[in-house]
């Protein structure tokens, strides 16, 4: 379905969970500022762009990187992807999964996770996008994260964005310049040029556009639900708003004999 693209990159240190620090000469590590459409109390996923991004994954990350933590039929949510059950199946046979009952792999099941892929070392992005969550502000308020955005999409775009072109090798491994990683230094390869996939409906493909969408779908690999909570939020602040008028209306209902006989 999706070819794949091998890197040959010692990728152990791609995109690590430690948090943004400084990057090279002294300066402090740049994270660009996205408008996703996911963003705000109100934000909904861009399935057609969750789709691009996964067709990135697909052709390019998923040579070095894993989504265990992802099950193929969640490609068929609404909320996410939205691909027909059909395709699902398709794009999961693609794939080869472990069975514990055969001891063997097997062609992949809508049913099973996205295989590890621990060939190179390199992280999982199942989590990559809440991992990295916080550049918006302190942990812990929420406030600024609810209205700007988690802010692991932004790291994952400014990272894949970030490649300065200067190389240096330490210890006879290979290390890129980039703006947005926490030494400014990273072991991985430019994974995206430009042009690196076709798709279908004629979408851009620039760096800055492939970007864009694979930070978005790796965004929804990690907060699949975001939509359920921002309407179950949504439904619980009307609930308190009407509850809390009740309750004052009928405080005063209560008191005003009250205070009549005082006046």
């Amino acid at each position: 379905m999706f070819k794949q693209l091998a890197f040959g990159t010692a990728a152990a240190l791609a995109i690590g969970l430690a948090p943004v620090a400084w990057a090279a000469g002294g300066e402090e590590a740049h994270i660009e500022d996205i408008a996703f459409s996911f963003e705000g109390p109100f934000g909904v996923y861009d399935q057609n762009q969750l789709q691009r991004g996964l067709q990135i994954y697909t052709e390019v990350c998923s040579a070095c990187h894993g989504l265990r933590y992802v099950p193929f039929r969640t490609l068929n949510d609404t909320d996410g992807p939205g691909l027909p059950a059909d395709q699902v199946r398709a794009y999961a046979s693609e794939f080869q999964v472990y069975d514990a009952e055969l001891e063997d792999t097997r062609p992949g099941l809508p049913s099973d996770n996205f295989p590890a892929n621990t060939a190179v070392g390199a992280p999982d992005l199942s989590l990559m996008a809440k991992a990295r969550a916080g550049f918006h502000g302190p942990y812990g308020t929420g406030l600024s994260q609810l209205v700007n955005g988690m802010g692991g999409a932004e790291y994952i775009y400014s990272l894949l964005t970030g490649y300065t072109g200067v190389q240096q090798e330490q210890a006879g491994t290979l290390f890129y310049e980039n703006t947005a990683f926490p030494s400014g230094w990273i072991s991985m390869a430019p994974p995206l040029q430009g042009e690196d996939v076709e798709f279908s409906d004629g979408s851009p493909n620039d760096l800055h556009n492939e970007a864009v969408d694979i930070a978005a779908f790796l965004m929804w690999t990690a907060e699949p639900k975001m939509m359920a909570r921002k309407e179950a939020g949504f439904v619980g602040v009307i609930f308190l708003v009407v509850l809390s008028l009740l309750l004052f209306y009928t405080n005063k209902s209560i008191w005003a004999a009250v205070k009549k006989k005082k006046t």
